[in-house]
């Protein structure tokens, strides 16, 4: 994920220049063009330069980071917003919510609901260099997910710098019951249906989030590892959509059903 080879590395200026555009972009909820229309060049590398800042920005707001996501790690997501490799961001309690959760459409910019399967460490992962096998061994409970993503960027007209820099296109996540993670289950085989209003609307299973989702934790764990950062015991990881983003409707309820795991769903309020 190193991005373009060879490609310029943005100067500060143009990178705390960035970071404030999205950190007000996030607060007044008005989105702004791709950083990529003016800067093409912009890359993995370039985005997050970009990310780190706007993380620091909304640190010092009093947000807190509470664990990492993945994003574009199943073949439909890279295919529906034309990327050809995983993103990831971090994740802030703040956008944490309770199975059944009510939000409001205008909470958001373009809001869009996906289902993933998330993980919570019961022990750290320092990377480079973790395996499958070790990520595995450090998951202490996995949930059944939805994720609202969103985007700061007009009309979700994104490449791959430009949704790493507004920390991998995040809005909210909705989680259910936290179950004990078991050595003997597979996670590539956890079967999934998504459906809103109770219609059947998209399927995946686990294999869909990058072949496993236990790899996208090794994954993360060796990306961030390569930046001095460790996934801590406790904290949550998303592991990424097993179908295509369905965008977020106002009065729908969405509703995502895991083997083993259970449901989760969110409530959408009228507006």
């Amino acid at each position: 994920m190193s991005g373009i080879e060879g490609s310029p590395a943005l100067a500060e200026h143009d990178t705390e220049q960035m970071a404030m555009a999205l950190y007000q972009a996030r607060r007044r909820r008005v989105p702004i063009a791709p950083f990529t229309d003016a800067r093409p060049t912009l890359d993995a590398v370039g985005g997050y330069a970009v990310q780190r800042r706007l993380t620091d920005l909304l640190v010092s707001d009093g947000e807190r980071v509470i664990g990492y996501k993945a994003g574009l790690t199943s073949a439909a997501m890279q295919e529906m917003f034309g990327v050809d490799a995983p993103d990831y961001g971090p994740v802030f309690a703040s956008t944490v919510r309770p199975d059944g959760t009510r939000v409001a459409r205008d909470d958001f910019i373009s809001p869009k609901v996906e289902a993933e399967i998330v993980f919570r460490l019961a022990s750290p992962l320092a990377g480079p260099g973790v395996t499958v096998e070790q990520a595995r061994a450090a998951i202490g409970e996995v949930v059944a997910g939805l994720e609202v993503v969103d985007s700061r960027i007009t009309d979700w007209r994104i490449r791959l710098g430009d949704t790493i820099a507004d920390l991998a296109s995040n809005g909210a996540a909705v989680l259910g019951r936290p179950i004990r993670a078991r050595p003997d289950l597979d996670y590539r085989l956890v079967r999934m249906a998504f459906r809103r209003n109770g219609e059947l609307v998209a399927s995946g299973r686990g294999s869909d989030a990058l072949g496993d989702p236990v790899a996208v934790v090794a994954l993360l764990a060796n990306l961030l590892g390569e930046n001095g950062v460790t996934l801590e015991a406790g904290q949550l990881i998303m592991t990424g959509a097993l179908h295509a983003a369905v965008p977020l409707r106002p009065g729908d309820t969405y509703t995502a059903e895991f083997d083993h795991l259970g449901a989760v769903s969110l409530h959408v309020a009228h507006e």
